[in-house]
């Protein structure tokens, strides 16, 4: 067997110890499937390393470690001008999503794309990336055998539908899924449950049973996001309490069972069913 030199094998040890330790400041991960996601720190738990997006860490996106392709300094942020125009880039929801818009790059930053999605529609962007994690755990390229695509497994003729040119392009394809989970929402009187079921096994199949329907893949489907969302709210308790004390612990975090979501006018649900496509969901 080689004999690996001292001074190289205390290197690896240290480089071990840095990767299982908490690492503070933001970053930037860089994935191996083009995209980005900033953090303000970062921690590996088993085989996951969690990226806390946030200052206080009450929002965090677990991403398979195997999946980072390295970390680098965060760029500077965009100035408030610029920031402050965002969402008025999506005037209204029922407008195509135009290419020049959501045009793909060589890196994305999914907590960016995520929050102005979740923004224009009025949704949890927790809820947001626990659909994406569930759908497709976060590979911008998964594709189902019955071929929805992209990160929240849009199928192609509800792509066309919601007017995204580039299923591929994350940007695209979360606007286009947060549009659809947003009018599921509206359509089932913002029941997370059904609302869910639907988004996996299209409405007709909700519709047809009265609530979710009585299939293994889809059942397992919800209770995943639904245990990946409650988590996030309750890390997000947690970090209230310890920032405001005991009077924020006795608080109830919103998790899906008290989670409200605003309400304008009811907008009609338009999709094909998707009860047959099963979403390409990594297991847990």
């Amino acid at each position: 067997m080689r004999r690996l030199k001292p001074f190289r094998a205390l290197g690896i040890i240290a480089a071990l110890a840095v990767a299982a330790l908490p690492c503070f400041g933001s970053d930037v991960a860089m994935l191996k499937n083009g995209f980005s996601i900033k953090h303000e720190r970062r921690e590996v738990v088993g085989s996951v390393t969690r990226l806390y997006v946030n200052a206080d860490g009450s929002s965090f996106v677990d991403v398979p470690t195997s999946e980072i392709d390295h970390f680098e300094a965060a760029p500077a942020d965009l100035p408030d001008a610029e920031a402050r125009s965002l969402p008025e880039l999506h005037a209204a929801s029922s407008s195509p999503l135009s290419a020049s818009r959501f045009s793909a790059t060589s890196t994305t930053d999914l907590s960016t794309v995520v929050n102005q999605a979740s923004g224009r529609y009025r949704l949890d962007p927790d809820l947001v990336n626990s659909v994406i994690k569930a759908e497709s755990g976060f590979n911008a390229r998964a594709v189902s055998p019955k071929g929805a695509q992209g990160l929240m497994q849009l199928m192609p003729g509800t792509a066309s539908e919601l007017g995204v040119p580039n299923t591929f392009d994350p940007a695209s394809n979360v606007e286009g899924g947060a549009k659809y989970l947003r009018e599921l929402l509206e359509k089932y009187n913002f029941d997370v449950v059904k609302a869910l079921a639907a988004y996996n096994a299209g409405p007709q199949r909700v519709e047809q049973f009265g609530g979710v329907p009585p299939y293994y893949e889809t059942r397992a489907y919800v209770a995943r996001v639904v245990k990946d969302f409650n988590k996030k709210k309750i890390a997000h308790q947690k970090a209230s309490a310890s920032r405001t004390g005991t009077a924020a612990r006795d608080a109830k975090p919103s998790t899906v069972a008290a989670a409200k979501t605003s309400r304008p006018r009811p907008s009609g649900a338009r999709r094909e069913d998707r009860s047959l496509a099963p979403s390409a969901s990594p297991s847990e």
